[in-house]
């Protein structure tokens, strides 16, 4: 017990909080994902994180490459690229400010 240390104000942790999906962010992301994988389309998913950006990849099979990747952009240039969705290739389908709006308009089969 004496290796316990109790910390107050932790400043690292606070200043590091904003590197991921915020709890209402990937629950709208999840709740999503749950919907997609009870249509049969979607079967895994993986997040990866960097200073820059977190992503949520979304896999058809586990052993391909990611069909989709939600991504959040923690220093965008544009206030509309805070928010996105790349293909597997790459390329940006689809951006915004808002993850909800972003999500909600739209059509997952038509790419």
């Amino acid at each position: 017990m004496s290796n316990l240390k109790l910390i107050i104000n932790n400043k690292y942790k606070d200043k590091n909080s904003k590197l991921f999906f915020e709890k209402n962010e990937l629950k709208t992301i999840l709740n999503l994902y749950a919907k997609m994988v009870s249509a049969g389309s979607w079967k895994d998913y993986g997040l990866s994180i960097s200073s820059k950006q977190v992503s949520f990849s979304v896999f058809k099979n586990a052993a391909d490459k990611a069909i989709y990747e939600i991504c959040k952009n923690f220093r965008p240039s544009n206030r509309n690229l805070r928010y996105f969705i790349k293909d597997s290739n790459g390329k940006i389908l689809k951006n915004s400010f808002d993850l909800k709006i972003l999500l909600k308009n739209i059509n997952w089969k038509k790419y």
